[in-house]
């Protein structure tokens, strides 16, 4: 049975999100708010818990398209390729925001995502998010919990949340109600930049 944690995103707990935080590093999955929609996350360095999370999706791990949330721009650097100007500007000007960049991956990748060569970053402008991968000291693994009512699409309440994931993940965070329109994806991979998905960053970046 999940844990529920009431966290407010202007002043987040520390105790609170310490205890999130040894969940995570016990290998536990949690649900926790970002800047556009509820996600699904857990310690990228825990094989245990990423084989968990990609059950719970149905997918292959090696093959599942998750995003790591990072806590800051340097953050992101540490896992891909050296990226050249024009990228970094983009990144800075777009970063903390609702963006999902897709960029080479480098030989920091957890090995499950070595094949993959590409990564999915996330700078989410929450405070919650952030104090979470600020303490644990490295990105969470992160998808989006979808809901099978494809007029809602995403759940945004999180009592409701509550009670259909409780017996699933280990600690859910109630940061207030969540958002219902996914990240933008940029692929940035190609030398251009390519809009995967349009979603609530502005393509003005």
């Amino acid at each position: 049975m999940a844990k529920l944690i009431k966290l407010y995103e202007e002043n987040p707990n520390e105790k609170q999100i310490q205890e999130v935080v040894k969940v995570l590093r016990d290998g536990g999955i949690i649900i926790y708010p970002t800047d556009t929609v509820y996600g699904l996350g857990c310690d990228i360095n825990n094989n245990r818990a990423l084989e968990r999370i990609a059950q719970i999706r149905g997918v292959k791990l090696e093959k599942a398209n998750f995003s790591f949330v990072c806590e800051s721009l340097s953050d992101v650097s540490g896992y891909v390729k050296q990226m050249d100007t024009s990228v970094f500007k983009m990144l800075k000007r777009a970063l903390p925001g609702p963006y999902t960049f897709i960029l080479e991956g480098n030989n920091n990748l957890p090995s499950v995502f070595k094949k993959k060569k590409t990564v999915g970053l996330r700078v989410p402008d929450n405070n919650i998010a952030r104090a979470i991968v600020r303490e644990l000291g490295s990105p969470i693994i992160s998808t989006s919990i979808r809901d099978e009512d494809e007029v809602i699409e995403y759940t945004t309440d999180p009592e409701l949340i509550y009670e259909k994931w409780e017996k699933l993940v280990d600690v859910i965070i109630d940061g207030g109600y969540g958002g219902n329109i996914a990240s933008t994806v940029i692929d940035l991979t190609q030398g251009e930049p390519v809009l995967v998905r349009e979603g609530k960053g502005s393509l003005e970046i």
